[in-house]
């Protein structure tokens, strides 16, 4: 007994006198409970949605709120410099350049999105959402398509300003209150959908509205509660905006920004391509058998979000046997995430009956293909968790780019000649680079044997 209490105390942190490690499983544990809510409500908002929409309805929800995701790199990075700046401060104790970093950085991302905004609705008149979605005008007319369009993308990008208090937490080690904002939001959506299932019929309109707005309600709200508490003393304000330390957050930020317009291509497109050569009503399948495996995705996000931040202060600090000693803690997690996608694979059909019953067909092979690459995205997160914590980023900002480049002819190719299976095994073909490349770098990085590019 004594062994495996040792064990356990020596793989969880907890008992040991560690104090950023301790931090990081409180936040794994915090994320558990509130992802796992999040999940189950995200789990329960699909067959809710599914059967007030039908099935072709929801899959054009789903293909326009990929598009609309796609716009999420205007912030130029900006997020992900701003989180590892600010961890840098934080482990300083520098409050002043925090400030400055926090206010220069919504300063920034409000001019962008201004600009943004403007230069959407000049140009959305004009663009045909039925044919960009592949939707007949039968299924939703032009006019009611364009003003979703327009309402989803102005929460969308309002959102994307707000949100700043999210990378806030998460540089200052807390992505599980972080995670709470998610969990609010889904229930405010969940609360909207009841009621208009009760008031309204299958209104696609009303349904993008109440899904886009509900995130807006709480990060307004934790902004103000923040601000005006625990982060009082780093609160942005026009006074500490310094466009000099732009360019600091720009270089930093310029290539995750690159890498997060990769990681779009690689990892939103699927919707419009299968949307483009098989239909919406395909779209639907793919996405439950995406949402089923994706459980795998949240989870590792929960116990892995945690040590970006902490990697960040650790090797600000030197402290390599730390990191170490995390990534091998690591390794056996993907280990069992990759048991459990196996047991998620057989018994997938059962689950998908009782899940969703028999509107969707969703052939074995989608699910075997979906959990394959969504067990290879957990893997490289593994390791981008640390490079992105310590700002080495040059070889995914060129695997990134290359992958890019190569997924989406691929997956058309392979679509055309194979099905909608071939989209699929577009994904994994350009994923296998990263999970070969990225456990190279990490050795590399750790054992001070990097040089040239794999230092960069």
């Amino acid at each position: 007994m004594n062994n495996i209490k040792r064990f356990l105390r020596d793989f969880t942190g907890f008992g040991i006198d560690d104090k950023r490690l301790n931090l990081a499983k409180k936040n794994i544990l915090g994320s558990f409970i509130i992802k796992g809510l999040n999940i189950g409500i995200s789990l329960l908002l699909i067959p809710l949605i599914i059967n007030y929409l039908e099935p072709t309805r929801y899959g054009i929800w789903i293909t326009l709120s990929s598009i609309v995701g796609w716009f999420g790199f205007f912030d130029i990075g900006l997020g992900n410099g701003l989180r590892n700046r600010l961890a840098q401060a934080f482990a300083k104790d520098d409050q002043d350049l925090a400030r400055i970093y926090i206010s220069t950085t919504y300063a920034i991302l409000t001019i962008i999105i201004i600009g943004v905004l403007v230069l959407f609705y000049i140009i959305n008149p004009f663009l045909n959402w039925n044919n960009i979605l592949n939707a007949a005008e039968d299924i939703i007319a032009p006019n009611e398509l364009s003003l979703l369009a327009s309402f989803v993308f102005t929460f969308f990008s309002v959102q994307f300003v707000l949100k700043l208090i999210n990378t806030i937490l998460m540089a200052d080690q807390m992505p599980a209150k972080a995670s709470l904002f998610d969990f609010m939001g889904k229930v405010i959506s969940l609360i909207f959908i009841f009621i208009l299932i009760k008031t309204t019929e299958g209104s696609l309109l009303s349904l993008g509205i109440a899904i886009s707005f509900s995130p807006l309600i709480v990060l307004i709200l934790s902004s103000i509660w923040f601000f005006n508490r625990k982060y009082k003393h780093i609160k942005p304000g026009l006074n500490f905006v310094k466009f000099d330390k732009a360019k600091d957050l720009f270089n930093l930020g310029t290539k995750f920004f690159i890498i997060q317009i990769a990681v779009i291509f690689l990892y939103q497109t699927n919707n419009i391509i299968i949307t483009q050569l098989f239909g919406p009503e395909q779209v639907t399948s793919y996405n439950v058998s995406f949402q089923y495996f994706s459980v795998l995705l949240m989870v590792s996000s929960i116990l892995i979000s945690p040590f970006w931040s902490a990697f960040t202060e650790a090797w600000v600090k030197n402290d390599i046997e730390w990191i170490k000693n995390v990534m091998k803690k690591l390794y056996i997690i993907w280990f069992f995430l990759l048991i459990t996608g196996i047991l998620m694979l057989i018994f997938s059909k059962h689950i998908y009956n009782i899940w969703i019953g028999d509107k969707v067909l969703i052939p074995y092979l989608m699910s075997a293909l979906v959990g394959i690459w969504i067990l290879m995205i957990t893997w490289n997160s593994i390791f981008s968790q640390f490079l992105n914590g310590i700002g080495k980023l040059k070889i995914q900002l060129y695997l990134g780019i290359s992958s890019a480049i190569i997924n989406i002819p691929l997956a058309i190719f392979l679509g055309m000649k194979i099905g909608i299976f071939g989209v699929l095994l577009a994904n994994i073909i350009v994923g296998l680079a990263g999970t070969i490349i990225y456990p190279i770098q990490y050795k590399k990085i750790i054992n001070n044997h990097a040089k040239g590019i794999w230092n960069d």
